[in-house]
């Protein structure tokens, strides 16, 4: 870790896909406002850092043992650590720039073709499935349309591609349907939701 944050800028940018400069703001947000912190012999910025090493490289377990020198059980739990303090940084990033939905996107306004009819649509979404490994008990419930064993996402953007909702976790074999509803309809989700007729 010390040599990727304070040797070349590139050689950080490889393994993480980030610049020294966000990974270090990263990982201040992350322990400042959502929770983590470091254990033991493990800094935040190690965390961090293997989580990170995780979704940049595609890494299994057993790489990231290896490359971080950490048992099976410590990799995946600081993998869990890691990822519930995103999913707090996630519902305070990934939202509408207009919660309340009065605007008409410019993208409409501007163009003919979607003015006046598409005047109260606010955004796109849809799923996509995205390939995990599953204990063997699990498999089945986990399969996706493809014979693979996926959890199903579905994901919001608004009219400049912006993210603005995303839900994972669901198993591969649920329909987007199935996950749309569950939003829309459970509160605790924080579906961003339109005003009636929109």
């Amino acid at each position: 870790m010390y040599e990727l944050l304070n040797g070349h800028e590139k050689s950080c940018f490889n393994v993480f896909r980030m610049t020294q400069c966000t990974f270090l703001q990263l990982c201040l947000d992350l322990e400042n406002k959502y929770g983590l912190s470091h254990s033991g012999r493990i800094s935040t910025l190690e965390k961090v850092g293997l989580f990170v090493y995780v979704l940049s490289k595609g890494a299994s377990n057993r790489d990231v043992q290896e490359r971080f020198q950490h048992s099976s059980e410590t990799v995946s739990r600081i993998f869990k650590e890691v990822m519930d303090a995103m999913d707090g940084l996630s519902r305070d990033i990934l939202r509408p720039r207009d919660p309340e939905f009065k605007e008409i996107p410019s993208h409409i306004v501007n163009d003919a073709r979607y003015m006046p009819h598409f005047k109260d649509c606010i955004g796109a979404i849809d799923g996509t499935h995205i390939d995990i490994i599953t204990a063997e008990e699990d498999q089945l419930r986990y399969r996706g349309r493809k014979g693979t064993s996926t959890v199903n996402v579905m994901v919001a953007c608004d009219f400049d591609l912006l993210f603005t909702y995303v839900l994972t976790g669901w198993e591969g074999s649920a329909h987007d349907s199935r996950i749309f509803l569950d939003a829309i309809g459970n509160e605790s989700l924080n579906f961003p939701k339109p005003p009636v007729g929109n």
